[in-house]
């Protein structure tokens, strides 16, 4: 059934019989000025889709009905000539006219008359995006971004900051990082009230803020100075009393900017506290009783600033005797980002205390270039049962970009789209057949050879031989030196076997040919999506190459010119298009640092070349 075809499942689907007409004329009738947004969205779908339809009239148009439960709920009925939208809010019609809009990219024409009422499973939907390690999206991007995730009905955007923001009375900070500007969250936060999408302020406030601390201004508030080889290490000193008040200055114009109520104090892994300047007070009262107090004074800012605090749950259930004493109205949010990670379970715990719970999976997109699919396919199916069952609020599906950010924007949609799934109606996914209904909704494919690249792409950690495929083996792989310098640590490259990478490339390269033409995507935004996962299949073959070219030469064997010097020059294609692609969707931030790498790479691959 057509039905099943659908990215986002509903919930109850009844069949009546026939198939709506779609006919030359289709009338929107909007119930309120603001439905008339996505009535407009499905106009251009079947312009698109069904450009010569037969001559006629066919209705589409919303209502209110005061009968439907739910904020977000709907009921769409289809039948002859015309299709209904009821709902209660605006935030209904808009999802009923989504779904809608998936049977066109299912069934083209087939539309079936029918009765779908639905809801989803969780009140809070998001996705999480790291704005912080390297990349900083533009306000197009976003935008973009913000469409297509409203589309799969996701109703919450956070941007990660840590430092990528214009702060007017602390103006050394963001400098060199392309920092988000005031202006720019505004308008941001108009186009997401626009699809329904809440926009939740998110700011480092106690751990990862060495990008702050390394600056000569801060680093005195840091615990300890050095930590991780950082200027001032990442975690701030929750002793120094300088500490809450650049917080408190931070807050001051960063949280009036979010109309949500909700604010992401973040607070994980904050590594070096009671290991520093604190460590006396830390043996006195304990590391947690340290952690809890800082994390009350965050508390009362939000107040101040009427936000409901949220922060991540890691440091709380290292200390689960906080629980108890944790004011009983922060929204903790559990993350782990493995499969069968040890906190999933602990989310009972948090549901036990009393506290409202959000789950946060992730697309496991960092540290590689086209993500490890099955660690994030399983992670995010098993995170949202465990949700559903504990009674959590949310679902806030995580993408970080460590290490410089390499892993593109494209590759992650994937799994933006999954954890969609799942956070509307998990039950009704079905996870082995959802990378080919994701092709055919996000890129149009009506067969299964770009699903089979997606699969291929997202599995090439597991194909290294590496112990550490879960980490980054590739994704370092790529930049690491052919020949370590003496005293360096085991690399990447020797843990990846010859036939491990030999596999990869021959998979690669079997597969791309299932990658459709960017150029006949209907919009830039998916016709760079193409484009990156081109380039993560072919920085992934890259670094596959690099470990056969660096095995013998560590094994202090004559190495073979025209392999280095053909690597040299791939290295330098590969950069060009990474930086080209950067460019194309983020701004320039720290772009100079994965090209440095880039450069640094290709010219020791020369170097040795010339030397053979």
């Amino acid at each position: 059934m057509i039905v099943d075809d659908l990215l986002i499942p509903v919930h109850r689907f009844t069949p009546t019989d026939g198939l709506l007409g779609w006919r030359q004329t289709v009338a929107m009738e909007a119930a309120a000025e603001a439905d008339r947004l996505p009535l407009e969205q499905l106009e251009g779908d079947l312009v698109a889709m069904l450009p010569d339809r037969p001559a006629g009239r066919t209705t589409v148009r919303t209502v209110r009905d005061a009968s439907i439960a739910g904020a977000e709920a709907y009921r769409l009925t289809v039948r002859g000539e015309e299709a209904e939208i009821a709902s209660l809010t605006e935030a209904g019609a808009y999802y009923g006219v989504q779904t809608l809009r998936e049977f066109l990219t299912a069934g083209g024409a087939e539309t079936p008359c029918c009765v779908i009422e639905d809801a989803p499973d969780f009140p809070r939907r998001g996705v999480y995006h790291d704005c912080s390690r390297g990349k900083v999206p533009t306000l197009e991007t976003l935008k973009a971004l913000v469409e297509r995730l409203a589309h799969w009905k996701i109703n919450e955007l956070q941007l990660y900051v840590e430092n990528v923001f214009t702060f007017a009375k602390h103006p050394a900070i963001g400098v060199g990082y392309s920092p988000f500007t005031p202006g720019e969250i505004a308008s941001l936060q108009e186009y997401c009230t626009r699809h329904h999408v809440r926009l939740v302020g998110s700011l480092a406030s106690f751990g990862h803020m060495e990008r702050i601390l390394q600056l000569d201004e801060y680093k005195h508030l840091g615990e300890m100075p050095g930590y991780r080889e950082q200027a001032g290490g990442t975690t701030l000193c929750p002793l120094d009393p300088g500490s809450i008040r650049l917080v408190a200055d931070l807050y001051d114009e960063f949280l009036p900017l979010f109309e949500a109520e909700d604010f992401n104090v973040c607070c994980d892994e904050t590594w070096e506290l009671g290991r520093g300047r604190s460590k006396a007070e830390a043996e006195r009262v304990g590391v947690g009783r340290l952690y809890l107090d800082f994390l009350l004074k965050l508390y009362e800012l939000c107040g101040r600033h009427g936000k409901r605090m949220n922060a991540w749950a890691d440091i709380v259930l290292e200390h689960p005797e906080l629980l108890g004493e944790l004011p009983k109205d922060i929204v903790m949010l559990n993350w782990d980002y493995a499969p069968n990670g040890s906190r999933i379970p602990r989310t009972r715990e948090i549901a036990d205390a009393g506290m409202p719970f959000v789950v946060c999976p992730g697309t496991n997109g960092w540290l590689s270039h086209g993500t490890r699919l099955g660690q994030a396919v399983a992670n995010v199916a098993r995170f949202a049962a465990e949700g559903r069952a504990c009674g959590a609020e949310g679902l806030l599906n995580t993408d970080w970009g460590d290490g410089g950010h390499r892993n593109p924007l494209g590759a992650s949609l994937h799994s933006f789209a999954h954890g969609a799934a799942h956070a509307w109606h998990g039950a009704g996914v079905d996870d082995e057949g959802f990378t080919e209904r994701f092709c055919r909704h996000a890129f149009g494919r009506t067969t299964d050879d770009m699903a089979r690249y997606v699969r291929v792409l997202g599995g090439t950690y597991e194909r290294t031989g590496s112990d550490s495929a879960y980490a980054a083996s590739l994704y370092r792989a790529l930049v690491e030196p052919l020949i370590p310098p003496a005293g360096a640590r085991r690399s990447d490259i020797d843990g990846i076997t010859a036939d491990g990478a030999k596999g990869i490339i021959e998979a690669l390269n079997d597969a791309a040919a299932g990658l459709p033409d960017p150029a006949g995507q209907g919009d830039e935004f998916e016709a760079l999506a193409v484009r990156e996962l081109a380039l993560a299949g072919r920085m992934d073959a890259l670094a596959c190459r690099r470990v056969l070219a660096a095995k013998p030469l560590r094994a202090g064997e004559t190495p073979q010119r025209d392999v280095l010097v053909g690597l040299a020059e791939e290295t330098r294609r590969v950069a060009g298009d990474f930086e080209r692609l950067w460019l194309a969707r983020s701004k320039p931030s720290r772009l100079a640092d994965n090209l440095a790498l880039f450069a640094a790479a290709a010219r020791e691959a020369a170097a040795l070349g010339e030397k053979a």
